[in-house]
């Protein structure tokens, strides 16, 4: 009976560990919603991290390279993938503005997009029949504005 005991007690540690470890619990979230959101957004060879870049060069047409890397959080090399990618894909255009560079979308691009928006509200409907609509609004915002502190310290 002892050694149950101490199972169950080792067991429940570990589960309250983890359970306040918010690099844990945001590094399951982030595996689950993105399993979602792949099963969601059918785009072929787009993953849904490229469809918010196009969402992004949507709002801002002929944004530099810097500008979008600040608004999605991303390295420069990692936009220069993402970029190479898109543009293979004919879905984005580049050009360079002297030291810059600057990206729009494509007459497929855009395309993409108004597709991309559609499966925005599916996957929003989707979560939100699991975890409820205003606990959903509710914890995008507020991991929106942890991320946003956590950037400005970091």
């Amino acid at each position: 009976m002892q050694m149950n005991e101490g199972i169950d007690k080792m067991n429940n540690e570990e589960e309250q560990i983890l359970i306040h470890c918010l690099y844990f619990t945001a590094s399951r979230f982030a595996r689950n919603i993105t399993k979602l959101a792949e099963q969601t957004f059918d785009f072929g060879d787009v993953a849904p991290s490229y469809l918010y870049m196009i969402m992004i060069v949507k709002f801002h047409p002929e944004i530099t390279q810097k500008e979008l890397c600040h608004k999605l959080s991303i390295a420069p090399s990692t936009s220069t993938r993402f970029i190479d990618k898109l543009e293979k894909l004919k879905l984005v255009t580049r050009k360079a503005d002297g030291k810059q560079t600057r990206i729009s979308l494509t007459d497929q691009g855009e395309e993409l997009y108004n597709e991309f928006r559609v499966s925005l509200k599916d996957l929003f409907d989707s979560y939100s029949k699991v975890l409820g609509q205003e606990f959903s609004k509710d914890l995008s915002k507020t991991l929106h504005e942890a991320s946003n502190q956590l950037e400005r310290e970091l």
